[in-house]
C-alpha cells in the first residue's frame, strides 16, 4: 500500500503525456480535416471527416474520457490522504480537473452539435467553430502545464 500514491502518480504523469502529445496530434492532423476554410463562409464542418475519423469513441474515450478523469478524482482522494509532492500534484490534478470540466461541459456537447448540425455553412456555425480551435489549444496547454507539474511532484516523491 504505500507504493500506491507512486504508482497513481505515475499513471496519471504517463495519461498526461498521451493526452498532450494525443492533443497536438489531433491539432496538427484531425481538426484541419474537421473544420475546413471556405473563402465564403470562413470554417465548414466536415462531418463526412468526423463520423470516418471519431476520434472521441474511437481514442478519446480509452485514453482521457474515463482514464484521466478517474485518475484524476483519485488523485485528489490520495492527495487529500497526505502524499508527497503535494503541492506539484495538487497544482496538476486543479488543472486536469479544469480542462476535464471544460471537456465535459464545452468540448464534448459542441463536437456533438457539429456533428448534428444541418446548416454547416453559417456564419454563426464558423464563429463557434474559430471559438472550438482558440479553446481547445488552451486546453492543450492546460495539459502539458498538468504535465510538467505532475512530473516535478513524481521527482519529489
Amino acid at each position: 500500500m504505500s507504493y500506491l500514491p507512486q504508482i497513481l502518480l505515475l499513471l496519471f504523469v504517463l495519461n498526461l503525456g498521451t493526452a498532450f502529445g494525443a492533443g497536438l496530434y489531433e491539432i496538427k492532423v484531425v481538426i484541419p480535416q474537421w473544420f475546413r476554410k471556405s473563402a465564403l463562409s470562413g470554417c465548414y464542418i466536415d462531418r463526412e471527416a468526423m463520423r470516418e475519423l471519431d476520434s472521441g469513441r474511437k481514442f478519446w474515450a480509452f485514453v482521457t474520457t474515463l482514464p484521466l478523469t478517474l485518475l484524476t478524482l483519485a488523485s485528489f482522494i490520495v492527495i487529500w490522504l497526505g502524499a508527497p509532492g503535494y503541492n506539484w500534484w495538487l497544482a496538476a490534478a486543479l488543472l486536469t480537473f479544469c480542462e476535464r470540466i471544460s471537456t465535459f461541459t464545452f468540448f464534448i456537447p459542441t463536437i456533438i452539435k457539429f456533428q448534428r448540425m444541418d446548416t454547416l455553412f453559417t456564419e454563426r456555425v464558423s464563429h463557434l467553430v474559430t471559438l472550438w480551435v482558440r479553446l481547445n489549444y488552451i486546453r492543450t496547454i492546460l495539459i502539458l502545464i498538468a504535465w510538467l507539474f505532475a512530473l516535478r511532484a513524481l521527482v519529489l516523491c
